[in-house]
């Protein structure tokens, strides 16, 4: 490893580690009035935002970057204005820090309770998504940790103001600007410095592409909160409501590819396939959706005049697209739904589409994600849309946080004891 890189990552872990002692001690107004100021000017800067994110932009173009990596770049006024949002419902939120448990009076005459607090100093490896570097600083800072972020070269022109702008919001406040930084090179020797600095780092959080996941697993030293695929499915039942379920399975596809969340695999109950595989056809082939299908549906498809047709092979059931791909498989019923999640899903988000109680609960216990939905889009597994005000990730690990991951996904308890001079005999 290039040594200046290493001392510069030594460096900044350093400064981290210092600032995440004075944000543990952070008042609620001081990191609600950091919050406050970074929205305002987010706000006030998003034309220049717009401008600078338009030069990552056109330099990705250049590198003949897929239509998915671009939409993930691209910062538009309405996404601008989504992350100035996302702050305000965060400094809206209960501030973690602090809340203490019910103190249970143990026989000895002590008193036990838990208390909330920071993990510390926190790692966000992301690629291609500048509004990470705002979402993951709010909630950072919220939950009164610091936070060392590297971004993807790709975003660098981005990351760098709203890194300039989070930190003249935490000045404004009275808060260490070292409480938030960006690591200013593009060298991916930086990464594999950052994901083994156990002494100055809790935690790794990587948003980013399957084989930016597969490395940190492989590398990292430093404890991961992770999720590798999003492969999302959604489960027509038999008893569901047809005008419903067209809606909703339009939107989970359609609505954006490149999210994790976006569904990629269409699972459908045989008795009610010929209803309402016809009229999703037509939807998803007139926005040039490709259809990987497999026999049964694509006889019920012919049947009803759809063409251009892709026979599924089995590793489409395994394949988060990010893009304008749908598998689709006809089921004979729940049972058959519930095994093919089990074998081919990634544990993100499943929905059913359904009007049957008992159904819709046995989905709730049977199938094993992070987030399982009845008669919605799976995209709203969103840390936004959760309420949440933002996210610092999906998780589909089990420990230590599920979903997405917002304020108490970045907290521990430590226990507090109470007492009163007893002694241990």
């Amino acid at each position: 490893m290039n040594d200046s890189i290493k001392h510069m990552m030594q460096e900044i872990g350093q400064r981290a580690r210092q600032a995440s002692r004075a944000m543990a001690s952070a008042s609620s107004e001081q990191k609600d009035q950091a919050l406050l100021r970074i929205a305002q000017l987010v706000r006030q800067q998003a034309q220049e935002i717009e401008q600078v994110n338009q030069l990552d932009v056109e330099r990705a173009k250049a590198n003949s970057q897929d239509a998915a990596f671009i939409d993930r770049l691209t910062m538009s006024p309405k996404a601008i204005e989504s992350m100035a949002l996302g702050l305000e419902q965060i400094v809206s939120l209960e501030d973690p820090i602090g809340k203490t448990t019910a103190f249970q009076k143990q026989a000895s005459g002590i008193e036990i309770a838990q208390m909330r607090v920071p993990l510390g100093v926190i790692g966000i490896i992301y690629e291609s998504r500048p509004n990470v570097t705002i979402d993951a600083a709010a909630l950072c800072l919220k939950s009164g940790n610091a936070v060392i972020l590297r971004g993807g070269s790709e975003a660098i022109s981005s990351n760098t103001l709203l890194a300039k702008i989070i930190q003249e919001g935490l000045v404004a406040a009275n808060l260490p600007q070292d409480a938030v930084q960006v690591v200013s090179t593009t060298d991916r020797s930086a990464v594999g410095e950052m994901i083994t600095m156990t002494q100055y780092i809790d935690v790794i959080v990587p948003r980013g592409g399957k084989s930016l996941i597969a490395r940190l697993m492989a590398e990292a030293r430093v404890p991961m909160i992770k999720h590798l695929d999003g492969i999302c499915h959604t489960y027509i039942d038999a008893e569901a409501d047809v005008a419903m379920a067209i809606k909703v399975c339009d939107n989970a596809k359609t609505q954006r590819y490149a999210p994790c969340n976006a569904m990629e695999t269409l699972l459908v109950n045989q008795a009610i396939a010929p209803t309402v595989l016809p009229a999703l056809c037509k939807i998803y082939q007139d926005k040039g959706v490709e259809l990987r299908v497999d026999c049964l549906t694509r006889q019920i498809l012919e049947s009803a005049g759809c063409k251009g047709l892709v026979e599924a092979s089995e590793e489409d059931w395994h394949t988060e697209y990010l893009a304008p791909i749908l598998s689709i498989k006809t089921v004979a019923d729940m049972e058959e739904a519930i095994k093919h999640i089990e074998q081919y899903g990634s544990k993100h988000t499943d929905a059913i589409i359904t009007n049957n109680h008992a159904q819709a609960d046995r989905f709730l216990r049977e199938v094993d994600s992070a987030s399982v939905m009845v008669n919605t889009s799976t995209r709203f597994a969103d840390g936004f849309e959760y309420g949440l005000g933002a996210e610092i990730g999906i998780s589909n690990d089990k420990l230590h946080a599920r979903g997405p991951v917002g304020l108490d996904g970045l907290t521990s308890l430590k226990y507090i004891v109470m007492g009163h001079g007893e002694i241990r005999t």
